[in-house]
């Protein structure tokens, strides 16, 4: 029987505990409002380090604890449950299940990786942009999980050859491990439901400072960080840390037809799924123009995210057959406790809001004298290096209303500081732990820790200089 780790016991007696220590025997901070919305933080953000029960679980504290404490209404704490952003996500689950369940995914990054070569170099950028684009549209976990056995029989084509499994047959494994783990975190960067706290930044801005982001916005903001970042990965891994030069690798191409050939011709289901996908894209970039069109439609990407997860449910593969791409039961596999997680980050931002603690934070900072690029570099370099060791998703949840704070206290727009410091949420890079596609490669035996800390250090450094230079130059000019 396996033993409950001693850290999540701790943390289990010590969350209930700090609230009680910071409600009831300190002094009053602020208000007696903003002590109890710190209490119920800290008592969160124990439990969410230490994972002492589900994240998801840790995310409805808000629910019970603002209403019974008088600092919310429970119809306004279980508002935030309902964001129209929580709906968003849900549809692009949605979106990811259709394509998961018909394997299109899957074709869709045989079919990039054949196109880009089969050098070693050329396989490695490969697996990455794959990874990069999928991780786009569905988790990273899903993508990672998804290309990790097609990577291990690359890997093996290398270890079964007349020379064995040498120096340079280890850097390209660690290089195509690592490349997948990290490409997978950047992809997820440049759209809205690409990784959790892109939408829970949404959600703040617009329930709190009436600033909608379209997902065309977004674009234009993550596709250039996230492509960035994956040549980084790229050049890092294969030129500087651990280059395969010389390696010789003619079966690859083989093996990526055999898969594709596996797959068989695309099928009319596949067919069906990516048509509907293709809608749902078309209008999500489009939306502004078709709402100049037709103002009467007033479209919003969440109406849009639904339309499509509806779409799967609905527009029947087979009337005669009564066959549908989605049954009900297939939602047994969609991320709800993700889904949760939003509604108790949004309703904690929201306490944190109406307890009058962001308008402190934004005073304190206007009425003193540091420099608002020292403040940024501070709160990216925090959140990255933060998101190592904790949820970016329960980290954005807790820092992001208090970054706005900042922003308003520095009298900037609050974009320039909440959009960097986000993203810099998804840039783990260092340990297994950080992420699930972290440690999905890890677990595949091709990494050592030490190899992984040592090229996420650089990536981290790298990224802390890519979202200062972001926050200086590029939303400028984007907003």
């Amino acid at each position: 029987m396996v033993q409950h780790p001693f850290s999540k016991k701790i943390g289990l007696l010590f969350g209930p505990l700090f609230f009680i220590i910071i409600k009831f025997l300190t002094p009053e901070i602020i208000s007696s409002e903003a002590t109890t919305v710190i209490a119920i933080a800290a008592w969160m953000i124990i439990w969410w380090v230490t994972e002492a029960v589900s994240i998801s679980v840790t995310a409805l504290l808000p629910l019970l604890l603002l209403p019974l404490f008088k600092i919310m209404s429970m119809a306004d704490v279980g508002a935030n449950y309902g964001s129209p952003i929580v709906f968003l996500f849900f549809g692009g689950f949605v979106l990811a299940l259709a394509l998961e369940k018909v394997n299109l995914h899957k074709r869709i990054a045989l079919n990039i990786i054949k196109y880009t070569g089969t050098t070693p170099n050329k396989v490695i950028l490969g697996f990455m942009l794959a990874t990069g684009f999928m991780s786009m549209w569905i988790s990273n976990t899903a993508t990672t999980v998804m290309m990790l056995p097609i990577a291990l029989s690359v890997i093996k084509l290398l270890t079964n050859d007349a020379d064995g499994f040498t120096k340079k047959d280890k850097n390209f494994a660690v290089s195509v491990m690592l490349g997948i783990a990290f490409s997978a975190n950047a992809g997820g960067i440049a759209t809205v439901i690409g990784t959790p706290p892109n939408s829970i930044l949404i959600g703040l801005l617009e329930n709190e400072y009436d600033i909608q982001i379209s997902f065309v916005k977004w674009m234009l903001i993550g596709v250039p960080i996230s492509g960035v970042l994956i040549f980084i990965i790229y050049f890092v891994l294969t030129k500087f840390l651990y280059p395969s030069h010389g390696l010789i690798f003619s079966a690859s191409e083989d093996f990526i037809d055999t898969e594709l050939k596996n797959l068989g011709k695309t099928t009319a289901k596949e067919k069906h799924v990516l048509w509907i996908f293709c809608v749902v894209v078309f209008l999500w970039i489009f939306r502004t123009i078709i709402n100049s069109l037709i103002p009467t439609l007033a479209l919003s990407d969440t109406m849009i995210s639904i339309f499509g997860a509806l779409a799967y449910f609905t527009i029947p593969f087979s009337l005669k057959k009564g066959d549908f791409i989605l049954q009900w039961n297939d939602t047994q596999k969609l991320a709800w406790g993700i889904l949760i997680l939003f509604g108790g980050g949004l309703a904690l931002a929201k306490g944190m809001s109406v307890s009058g603690i962001v308008d402190v934070v934004a005073h304190t900072i206007s009425n003193s004298n540091i420099s608002i690029l020292l403040t940024a570099s501070l709160l990216i370099t925090l959140m990255l290096f933060m998101t190592e060791l904790m949820s970016n998703v329960a980290l954005t949840a807790v820092l992001a209303p208090v970054v706005a704070g900042i922003a308003l206290g520095l009298n900037i727009p609050i974009l320039y500081l909440l959009i960097p410091v986000t993203i810099a949420s998804s840039c783990a890079f260092m340990l297994p732990m950080a992420t699930p596609p972290n440690a999905i490669v890890f677990a595949s035996g091709y990494i050592k820790v030490h190899q992984m800390a040592k090229v996420g250090i650089i990536l981290n450094i790298i990224s802390i200089v890519l979202l200062i230079l972001m926050f200086k130059f590029f939303l400028p000019i984007v907003f």
